[in-house]
């Protein structure tokens, strides 16, 4: 069906007709050809990879580039894999294997070139830079609850990627990192984890082969909750871990934390996210105001050194036993 139109942004001359909108929030019209302004579309359907409606139901190319938070959001959900990585392989090294520190780099090794590659083959291939739609409302990202029915009976069926590439893009990526983390892992340590024995070697990446169908679950399911909500999470998630971590370790005093590297190493890995939580909710819109906010970031782990010694169990039973 051939329809005329005025460029965007114009105003439509008397003899030029509008094209009737599509039903539905996110059914379209693709563009067939285009004839000087003329436009001619087609029929209303679901729109092409890549491509998402306008105010006047037009199928139209995403050439937007993400913003700030659309890479925090990606930055986000590329950290989730690494962190459950360094877990796991932290968690079944224990104090007999010295290689859970190569397993690490090696984790982050995977992670960042599944990263790297995920960008290169996505549009434009070849390049850093991605293409994408904006992000509007939070149905963007569950068109497929969208489609209309005309006559209650006949479903049309409309269900694209309107925030184009931000869903399926991380599809891709778990996709690599597990690729590469069947690749390289097994013959690292086959060769390096001569601490553990045979059952314990592998069972990081047995952990991975586990966590990474439920990444994708979560994805599929909660994607668009989580590019809303993730920054509270980060908060949340951080304070808690680094909580439960320093009454663990028994970290009761800034002297505890110098005598081993590794919880220095824990507690900066745990201000460097509170950090991110704080920079992905603030996004950093204004500087001369969100810039002091990072100030906060010592703050949780200081309260704790700091009451710590007062909230111990044996201290609190003791003290209650002479009060009897």
């Amino acid at each position: 069906r051939a329809e005329s139109r005025g460029n965007a942004g114009c105003s439509l001359p008397a003899d030029v007709d509008v094209p009737p909108a599509c039903l539905g929030l996110y059914c379209g019209r693709t563009v067939l050809s285009v004839n000087g302004s003329v436009e001619t579309y087609g029929e209303c359907g679901v729109c092409p990879r890549g491509q998402r409606t306008d105010e006047n139901k037009i199928c139209r190319e995403c050439v937007g580039y993400p913003d700030c938070y659309d890479w925090l959001y990606l930055g986000f959900m590329a950290m989730l894999p690494l962190v459950l990585h360094w877990f796991f392989i932290e968690w079944y090294s224990g104090k007999k294997s010295s290689s859970a520190l190569l397993q690490h780099v090696t984790a982050l090794l995977e992670c960042s070139i599944a990263a790297m590659v995920t960008l290169l083959v996505s549009h434009p291939v070849g390049s850093f830079h991605i293409r994408s739609c904006k992000v509007k409302k939070l149905s963007d990202w569950y068109t497929m609850l969208y489609n209309p029915s005309p006559d209650y009976v006949t479903t049309l069926h409309c269900t694209h990627e309107a925030v184009y590439p931000l869903y399926t893009i991380v599809f891709i990526y778990y996709a690599f990192c597990l690729v590469l983390m069947m690749l390289l892992r097994p013959l690292l340590v086959k060769k390096i984890a001569c601490g553990l024995g045979k059952s314990d070697r592998f069972k990081s990446i047995f952990a991975a082969l586990y966590f990474f169908p439920i990444l994708t679950v979560l994805q599929a399911v909660g994607g668009g909750l989580l590019y809303y909500a993730f920054p509270y999470i980060i908060l949340v998630l951080s304070l808690v871990t680094l909580a439960v971590y320093m009454s663990a370790s028994e970290v009761e005093s800034f002297k505890d934390l110098l005598v081993r590297k590794k919880r220095l190493v824990v507690l900066f890995s745990h201000w460097l996210l509170h950090a991110y939580g704080i920079i992905s909710i603030s996004k950093l819109d204004k500087l001369e105001q969100d810039l002091p906010l990072l100030a906060l970031v010592p703050a949780p782990a200081l309260f704790y050194l700091l009451t710590a010694k007062y909230t111990e169990p044996s201290r609190i039973l003791s003290e209650g036993g002479n009060g009897h």
